[in-house]
């Protein structure tokens, strides 16, 4: 066998293989999901800077942290309330649209935390308004989180120049178990 037959042979046999060792995983860890909002009164961004390109009119390359607080029904993780999260962004805009990173720490009221890295497209539909969408997946956690891993989605409308936004966030996850004493 060779040609076509052979590579779709080949890559059935991996992609079984791989499905069959993380079954075992999967079937251990069940996922969870959380769905929250980030209200703009409880969402701020305590750093900004931007510097101009001058490639083209409106063009910033821009790095930013934004602080949420959760001071009433607060997303619970594993059994743990988020207390606060903090992200750290970096984004390359014309005219407010474009891409970015984003590099979020998630705090629980214990002082566990745990970590996410997500990409982000965002356009602009007003003055000092736009909406922006992510996707990305946890990188890691400490604590009761050690071993978290899973995906995240967020929609925001954010006001750069009023320095609020809201956040709806949806944390799909699960936690495994550690070979490491607690």
């Amino acid at each position: 066998m060779n040609g076509p037959t052979s590579l779709i042979l080949k890559s059935a046999a991996l992609m079984w293989l791989v499905v069959a060792s993380s079954t075992g995983d999967a079937v251990a860890q069940q996922r969870q999901r959380v769905f929250f909002h980030a209200s703009g009164e409880n969402s701020k961004y305590t750093k900004q800077y931007a510097i101009d390109v001058p490639d083209m009119p409106g063009h910033q390359v821009r790095i930013y942290e934004v602080r949420r607080t959760f001071p009433t029904n607060p997303p619970i993780v594993n059994g743990l309330a988020i207390k606060e999260i903090w992200t750290r962004g970096i984004a390359d805009y014309t005219e407010d649209n474009g891409h970015g990173s984003l590099y979020s720490e998630y705090l629980m009221e214990n002082g566990d935390r745990f970590f996410s890295f997500a990409s982000v497209i965002a356009h602009r539909i007003g003055f000092d308004d736009f909406l922006s969408n992510t996707v990305g997946y946890i990188t890691g956690g400490t604590g009761k989180l050690e071993g978290i891993e899973g995906v995240l989605r967020t929609t925001a409308r954010t006001h750069p120049k009023a320095g609020t936004l809201e956040v709806d966030t949806e944390i799909q996850y699960s936690v495994g178990k550690s070979d490491v004493p607690k």
